[in-house]
């Protein structure tokens, strides 16, 4: 098969870097994408009845009465906690609204029911006590559907919470009832359940997780008033199915390709469009030669059938975790005067495919260009660039968070990497990643948070980490304003933080984005420019997407604020509800200590005395002994023993290459360049004393994802 037979046309397309800065108000309202055509997907109003808003995931309100002319007037208007004040787990729910009521679930596996206009809770029903990243319910014939940490989707009683029905996925032995481990219909781990689940004309969609583990992908269909299983649509095909043989042996059996992320619906075409994720195993590529269909595709399926109508991949036999798993978007455009139904994927590559909704067209046309190539990796010979430009730069740059940690190998998007630890950009954690982008109605324009963070990959050989972000770097991100009629930028807002794990943007037609941000806080832009307006500090990372709605003619806002352990593991977590609205008299939480901007060596601190001032290099530290280990190491990246030093200010520091050791080593300090011992033999040592407080990271030249930090105190 050829395995690009789904593309119809190519189009020479030159994918430039976009522009760093946001342009000015006065430009960024010219760039506004203008005309808006009536959409067939239509915007919210007073209800905010799924996640990302409407069956096309546009997370835009036709509200407006908060606009930016008034939106500094925004207050509290209630706040709960929702697991009596727990930091013990994020949460990732969207939370949606009907007829003034709020649900939601936590992580915790309970489900809510909150009146939208006072806080007060309605009902609360518990499902289970294995826990999982709950990402929002969905309504239906009187029901509310949800997935649980057991794999058991619930239908619950829209008003009482009461339970309608149960129906277990992905049982015990390892797939569906009645599933052939011996043909790989199990997969190697049986994974989890996922994503916001989707109602539309009698059905629920739900996705699944787990390809880290080698679990099968599969997306689900059942029917909404009983459970009954309509049709299973497998990630990676088996025997006989279309795009089998873009797996080499037997690796579909485990080849991961999940849906994690809730899909799309076109009830015109009746077709759901599904993000499929990266395969497994998701660095290394040696075994599972081919491109590896689905994964790394949009799938458009038959509503109620669950066949495939067309696909279309945007990262050939992936080796850089580039799952490109976000909600799509389905949006109409006026393209050069004439109407088009388009869907917009993308996208953890930093661009975004736009493609015709019936046919998988791409309506900028696509280039298949060809890319760094690695015999051991087995690695496709061409990769597809769309027409327009990507929305962040492809390559790692020096005056940006970007900026590579030293003696690493390093390159843009699609290098290649194999033993050695390489740093690529964009990396595992973005540009986007799991972000809930956002379709203006008001202004043509698709909003997406992304990041800036590099990944070392390499393979997971011989105790080797895949797709580590390296110790001691710099996490930055942004919001994007792309123009999806030219597949180009319009406007663009860089900042301090990454903006890419569930950062949803919701835009209104009162001129305004709403997005949270990692430390807490809530911020309003101008939807022309990216300006921001407001903010107010909700207590708990904010890594869900805001909604608004009404009651009474009055326009609420609310969100759930309570953390995520991506890309930073140190996020303030919660579990707060809050919701706004014009005069609102709640005053904002507590700020929490905010997350490190930097990758942060995690590693307990050994004081100066316990180690004797001494930092042994390519050892790891043993705890149990308070010394460092017996045996070299040049893979792991605590291979600095201890690889976490707090010393007094005016403290000497010997840095030594034990006379065992069979290669030489080093320690040298980035980016504040205080010390650099160059390379030590075996048996050498080097002296630095530390005249000024600070905290000072360093790695080895030999082998650099070994990574130590030096406080001076």
């Amino acid at each position: 098969m050829d395995r690009r037979s789904f593309l119809t046309s190519a189009a020479a397309g030159t994918a430039t870097t976009a522009g760093v800065l946001a342009a000015p108000p006065a430009q960024a309202a010219e760039a506004l994408a203008r005309p808006v055509p009536a959409q067939a997907h239509p915007a919210t109003g007073r209800n905010f009845p799924k996640a990302g808003g409407n069956l096309g995931n546009h997370n835009y309100s036709s509200l407006k009465r908060i606009t930016t002319d008034n939106v500094r007037q925004l207050g509290g208007t209630w706040h709960i906690n929702l697991e009596n004040g727990s930091t013990s787990s994020s949460q990732q729910c969207a939370v949606i609204a009907q007829d003034g009521v709020l649900y939601l679930a936590t992580t915790q596996q309970n489900v809510f029911a909150i009146d939208g206009r006072t806080g007060q809770v309605r009902w609360k029903t518990n499902v289970g006590t294995d826990t999982t990243n709950m990402r929002g319910i969905a309504l239906g014939e009187g029901l509310a559907f949800t997935i649980s940490g057991s794999n058991l989707v619930y239908a619950l009683d829209q008003k009482t919470g009461a339970v309608a029905w149960t129906r277990e996925l992905l049982v015990e032995d390892q797939g569906d009832p009645g599933c052939d481990p011996e043909s790989g219909q199990c997969g190697g781990s049986k994974g989890g359940l996922a994503g916001a689940v989707v109602y539309w004309d009698g059905l629920i969609y739900i996705g699944t997780e787990g390809s880290t583990a080698g679990a099968r992908g599969r997306g689900y269909a059942l029917k909404a008033s009983t459970g009954e299983l309509v049709w299973t649509f497998w990630g990676t095909p088996g025997p006989g199915e279309y795009g089998h043989d873009t797996w080499e042996g037997d690796t579909w059996k485990t080849g991961g390709a999940v849906c994690w992320i809730h899909p799309a619906v076109d009830p015109e075409l009746g077709l759901v469009y599904w993000a499929f994720g990266n395969p497994y195993p998701r660095t290394d590529g040696s075994t599972r030669g081919g491109d590896n269909l689905f994964a790394n595709c949009l799938v458009a399926l038959d509503a109620k059938s669950g066949e495939r109508r067309w696909h279309f991949q945007s990262v050939h036999h992936d080796i850089w975790d580039y799952d490109n798993v976000m909600p799509p978007v389905l949006a109409d455009l006026l393209i050069k005067g004439k109407k088009r139904k388009v869907v917009v994927y993308g996208s953890k590559t930093c661009m975004y495919y736009i493609l015709d909704r019936a046919t998988g067209e791409p309506v900028h046309g696509i280039e298949e260009r060809p890319v760094p190539q690695h015999a051991a990796q087995k690695t496709a010979p061409t990769q597809p660039f769309p027409g327009g430009e990507p929305f962040v730069e492809t390559e790692p740059r020096l005056d940006k968070a970007t900026r590579p940690v030293p003696f690493y190998p390093t390159g843009g998007i699609y290098e290649v990497h194999w033993d050695r630890a390489t740093i690529i950009f964009p990396g595992a954690g973005g540009g986007a990643d799991w972000a809930f982008p956002s379709f203006s109605h008001r202004t043509g324009l698709v909003y997406v948070g992304y990041g800036l963070i590099n990944s070392a990959y390499s393979n997971t050989h011989g105790g080797r980490v895949n797709t580590a972000r390296p110790l001691g770097e710099y996490f930055a991100g942004g919001l994007a304003a792309v123009d999806p009629r030219t597949n180009t930028v319009a406007w663009r807002q860089e900042g301090d933080w990454s903006l890419a794990h569930g950062n949803g943007i919701l835009s209104t037609a009162g001129g305004l984005l709403f997005q949270g941000r990692p430390d807490g806080v809530l911020t309003a832009l101008d939807d022309r420019d990216g300006r921001r307006l407001w903010s107010w500090q909700c207590g708990a990372g904010v890594n869900t997407s805001p909604l608004t709605y009404e009651i009474d003619g009055e326009q609420y806002v609310a969100v759930l604020a309570g953390g995520n352990g991506l890309p930073y593991p140190d996020v303030p977590k919660g579990d707060h509800l809050w919701a706004f609205k014009l005069g609102g008299t709640v005053g904002p939480a507590t700020a929490p200590t905010p997350p490190s901007r930097r990758n942060q060596i995690r590693a307990v601190a050994v004081t100066g005395a316990v180690a004797n001032n001494t930092v042994t290099l390519g050892r790891t530290w043993d705890s149990s002994k308070n010394a460092p280990g017996a045996t070299e190491n040049l893979v792991a990246q605590n291979a600095m023993a201890p690889q976490h030093l707090t010393v007094a200010k005016g403290t000497t520091v010997t840095f030594t290459n034990p006379s065992d050791n069979k290669s030489a080593h080093g320690a040298v300090a980035f980016f504040e360049a205080e010390f650099d011992t160059g390379l030590l033999m075996p048996g050498q040592s080097y002296t630095h004393t530390f005249d000024t407080a600070g905290e000072f990271f360093y790695n080895d030249p030999i082998a650099p994802q070994s990574t130590g930090k030096i406080v001076v105190q």
